[in-house]
C-alpha cells in the first residue's frame, strides 16, 4: 500500500474514486478536486480526511491547487446526455491535459479511461485486448462519452511525452462494490422484482471489485512510463448481467427478470484481456460470486437464504 505520499484524486465523490480515496487516506495526504455539485458531497469526502478544493475541469482553473503532488489519480469525467461534443471534449480531453500540465512534477499519473473506447465487435464473446480497434459505442444515454474518452487518451499520451511525466492509461470495465457500480445497481433492481434491461443475452463484462482496484493501484502507478502504456483494468473472471442477477435471486429466493434491449451499433459484450494488468499489478482476489454474496450480506441480510 502507498504510504507517506501526497496524492491528488479527481472526482473523489464518484463511485470508484470515493472508496479509493478512503483507502489511500489511511496512510497518505490525499487531496480531492471536483465541482462538488451534489449537496453534501464535499462534506462526505472531507469526512474521510481528504483535503478538498472546488475545481471545474471544464474551465481548468488550478490556480489554488498545489503542484507538488507525488501521484495523480485522474478519475473524474463528464458523463452526460445530449450531443454537446465540444463540452465533453473540453472536460475529458482538454481538462485532462491542463491538469497533467499543472501536475507535471509528479512521480506518476494514472488516467482512467473506459472499456467503451473499443469499437463494437459483432461477436458478443469477443475478448478485447488493448490493441483492438477504437470506435464510438453509440451509447444512447451518453452519446459523447466514448469519443471524448478517446480524445482524453490521446491528450494523456501527448502529456507523458511533452512533460516527461510517467503516465498509465487504464481502461476500466465494470467496477463495483456493495454500495456502487453497475452490477450493484442491476442486482438491487433484480431483487426488488423490477426488470433489468441490458444489451445482449448473455451480456458479458469483466467486473472488478473495489477491493482489487484499491490493491492494484500501487502496481499500476509503478508501471506508468513514457510513452504511456495502456492497460485494461478489469476483473479476471468474466460474468454476464444474467449471471449475477440470477445468482443474487438464488441467494434471496427471488426471481430475476433480465430484459434484452439491444441498441444497434453498441457493444454486445465487454470481456477484457487482463494479461498486461496481471503483469503490472497481479491477479484479482475477489471473485464475483463472493462479491454478490457480500453485497446481499451488507445491504439485505434479512433476505439472505442460509
Amino acid at each position: 500500500m502507498l504510504s507517506g505520499e501526497k496524492i491528488l484524486v479527481t472526482g473523489p465523490a464518484g463511485n470508484i474514486a470515493f472508496p479509493l480515496a478512503r483507502y489511500l487516506a489511511e496512510q497518505n495526504e490525499v487531496w480531492g478536486i471536483a465541482r462538488f455539485s451534489e449537496e453534501g458531497s464535499r462534506q462526505k469526502v472531507e469526512a474521510l480526511g481528504v483535503k478538498t478544493l472546488v475545481c471545474d475541469l471544464g474551465t481548468a482553473d488550478f490556480s489554488e491547487l498545489p503542484n507538488d503532488f507525488t501521484y495523480v489519480l485522474h478519475l473524474a469525467a463528464t458523463v452526460r446526455g445530449g450531443t454537446d461534443y465540444d463540452a465533453a471534449m473540453a472536460v475529458n480531453a482538454e481538462g485532462t491535459g491542463l491538469l497533467l500540465q499543472h501536475c507535471r512534477k509528479a512521480k506518476a499519473a494514472l488516467v482512467m479511461s473506459t472499456h467503451s473506447v473499443y469499437k463494437p465487435h459483432e461477436d458478443h464473446d469477443h475478448v478485447y485486448v488493448e490493441t483492438d480497434a477504437l470506435g464510438d459505442v453509440n451509447a444512447a444515454n451518453t452519446p459523447t462519452y466514448s469519443v471524448a474518452k478517446i480524445g482524453e487518451e490521446a491528450v494523456a499520451r501527448y502529456c507523458a511525452r511533452a512533460f516527461d511525466l510517467p503516465v498509465i492509461i487504464c481502461r476500466m470495465n465494470a467496477a463495483y462494490y456493495s454500495f456502487g457500480g453497475l452490477p450493484m445497481i442491476q442486482i438491487e433492481t433484480a431483487i426488488a422484482g423490477q426488470p433489468v434491461h441490458t444489451r445482449w443475452d448473455p451480456c458479458w463484462y469483466s467486473p472488478i471489485h473495489q477491493d482489487d482496484i484499491n490493491h492494484q493501484t500501487e502496481g499500476l502507478l509503478a508501471a506508468a512510463a513514457v510513452p504511456a502504456p495502456i492497460v485494461n483494468w478489469a476483473g479476471d473472471e468474466p460474468a454476464s448481467v444474467q449471471d449475477w442477477c440470477t445468482y443474487a435471486a438464488e441467494l434471496t429466493g427471488t426471481k430475476a427478470d433480465v430484459v434484452v434491449n439491444y441498441p444497434p451499433g453498441t457493444l454486445k459484450g465487454s470481456i477484457a484481456d487482463n494479461t498486461k494488468r496481471k503483469a503490472f499489478a497481479g491477479p484479482c482476489k475477489v471473485g464475483w460470486r463472493e462479491a454478490v454474496r457480500r453485497q446481499i450480506e451488507d445491504r439485505h441480510p434479512d433476505l439472505l437464504k442460509a
